[in-house]
């Protein structure tokens, strides 16, 4: 019985697709196909690769072109695949390999020889393959990554809204902790509506800044004279400013709403130290609600990157670095393992100050990252709860982290109801 696979090398505006039975012996005999990338001629391939009876495809991971081709062919050629009658477990299979393991000796790349070698490496299990979850998830993980973009524009603008500031004269950053807190907004507000008395835009400071009006008063004394080309980017900047927070609160809502159905994992996360409700719903947009790709939290870690490496040569290992993993998880993890170490009390704190002094602060932060990764797993895949087991962390302030948590949680969009603590299992 032949069982067909098909190999496509993508590229922005055509596909080499190569398919082969892989059930005969001795070298296979491919038959070559061009098709472009337009809606159309991927529903003509997606067609074609059912009329071929095609079992499994495998393409390369090239930049952004693979998504529309994935997108199709599991919506046409997977679904109609595994419809059919006699079809196996493999059958409808979608593969997306890394490019760098699909490389041909140097000076003889070509399109259709790469499919070609897709194919035979698929079946000799030498690819890397990649992680593609469902179209649900890709969605969240558009939403989310998307959020992310506009907070790094957020930050970037508030720097270049800092060199704008220096230039005219105004050191207003100098005696506000926030830029764009709201009593420095409300300052640069005024000044950008053509605001000239430094005693004016000193009064809109809240009453609770430590620098004194007089302080105030000669950081704004720029203001008197300023020129209007200044006021004008000013006031470009705060409209940019709110421009980007009204999208990165619609993406809030937008998101709660579609991880609706799984608040209780979102909640479940952002008990953790060093995480939150953001962090929570970015973790589930990486890994699923339940982590089920991954059989355990060793699969996890390593599929993040968070584990130690091996490079081994004549029974020696040469280097422990870290395998390149998910960026935005390794991210998250690094950002999560620095804010749990600074929780007085708590089991991180600890596990920190036993190992900085042996392995020092990049080291005992990866090391971390790794147990929250593994913690991560446990808390997704079996549906437990954190529970806190530091020496300090007494009741009061568990509960006004968890007050906090709650608020959060509100803000971006669930409704969260305080109740008893938790009982069953815990992690």
């Amino acid at each position: 019985m032949r069982y067909r696979i098909a190999g496509i090398d993508v590229h922005k505006r055509m596909l080499a697709v190569a398919v082969a039975d892989i059930s005969v012996e001795g070298e296979y005999e491919f038959e070559r196909r061009r098709f472009g990338t337009g809606p159309g001629q991927l529903r003509a391939l997606a067609e074609w690769l059912v009329a071929e009876e095609v079992e499994e495809v495998v393409m390369e991971s090239t930049a952004q072109y693979w998504r529309p081709v994935w997108a199709v062919l599991e919506r046409i050629w997977q679904t109609q695949r595994r419809k059919h009658e006699g079809s196996g477990p493999m059958s409808g299979a979608l593969h997306l390999a890394q490019a760098q393991s699909n490389r041909g000796a140097a000076g003889r790349k070509k399109d259709f020889p790469d499919a070609e070698r897709l194919v035979r490496r698929l079946v000799a299990h030498e690819l890397t393959l990649s992680f593609v979850p469902d179209g649900e998830q890709r969605i969240w993980r558009t939403v989310m990554r998307r959020k992310y973009q506009l907070t790094c524009n957020r930050t970037r603008l508030q720097n270049r809204l800092e060199c704008l500031l220096e230039e005219a004269q105004i050191k207003l950053s100098s005696l506000v902790s926030d830029l764009l807190g709201l009593s420095a907004r409300r300052m640069l507000q005024a000044i950008a509506e053509g605001e000239t008395d430094p005693h004016k835009v000193a009064a809109l400071g809240d009453r609770r800044l430590h620098a004194t009006s007089a302080q105030f008063c000669d950081a704004l004394s720029a203001c008197a004279d300023l020129h209007p080309v200044y006021r004008r980017l000013l006031k470009m900047a705060l409209e940019e400013l709110r421009l980007l927070e009204e999208q990165i609160c619609e993406l809030d809502q937008e998101m709660a709403v579609l991880l609706s159905a799984h608040q209780q994992a979102v909640e479940r996360l952002a008990e953790v130290p060093g995480l939150g409700p953001d962090s929570a719903q970015q973790i589930i947009a990486e890994v699923g609600p339940d982590a089920g790709t991954f059989p355990s939290a060793k699969h996890l870690a390593s599929w993040v990157g968070a584990c130690p490496g091996e490079e081994e040569s004549a029974g020696v290992n040469y280097s422990h670095r870290s395998p390149k993993g998910n960026r935005q998880m390794r991210r998250l993890l690094n950002q999560a393992a620095n804010a749990a170490v600074k929780l007085k009390g708590s089991i991180f704190e600890l596990l920190y100050k036993r190992l900085v002094v042996r392995l020092g602060h990049a080291q005992t932060i990866g090391v971390i990252s790794h147990r929250l990764c593994r913690l991560i797993w446990i808390i997704l895949h079996r549906g437990v709860r954190y529970e806190e087991r530091g020496p300090a962390v007494s009741r009061s302030r568990a509960l006004n982290r968890a007050s906090r948590m709650i608020r959060e949680l509100r803000k971006l969009g669930y409704r969260v109801e305080p109740g008893p603590s938790p009982s069953g299992s815990s992690a």
